[in-house]
């Protein structure tokens, strides 16, 4: 499908985003499986251990994966801009936004 081209995935899978259980060992699980795993980026309590845990999902599989973002700053107070930077060092496949707007980021995603 034109989903699985665009992605570099075997089935038009994709994990969603899951607080607190969204670590490298489910993601590399669903990616190696054929469909795309999802890193949920605020599980992790900072960007460098976001980095920490791409890093470490790396080790667990050679296929496509993502991470998840929750853009929701009056309840969760985060360095936002230090997540997506992370992501866009780190040549993540695709970032999937939820909550907040993403438009203040789409530039720089795109040049990543």
């Amino acid at each position: 499908t034109a989903l699985t081209e665009m992605l570099g995935i075997e089935k038009p899978i994709i994990q969603g985003g899951m607080q607190y259980v969204g670590y490298a060992e489910m993601a590399s699980a669903v990616s190696n499986a054929g469909g795309l795993g999802i890193l949920t980026g605020l599980t992790q309590p900072s960007p460098e251990a976001l980095r920490a845990e791409i890093r470490r999902c790396r080790t667990m599989t050679s296929k496509p994966f993502g991470v998840n973002l929750t853009i929701l700053p009056v309840l969760i107070p985060a360095d936002y801009d230090g997540y997506v930077n992370v992501v866009c060092e780190e040549k993540v496949t695709m970032l999937e936004v939820a909550g907040g707007s993403p438009k203040k980021y789409i530039k720089q995603l795109h040049a990543a």
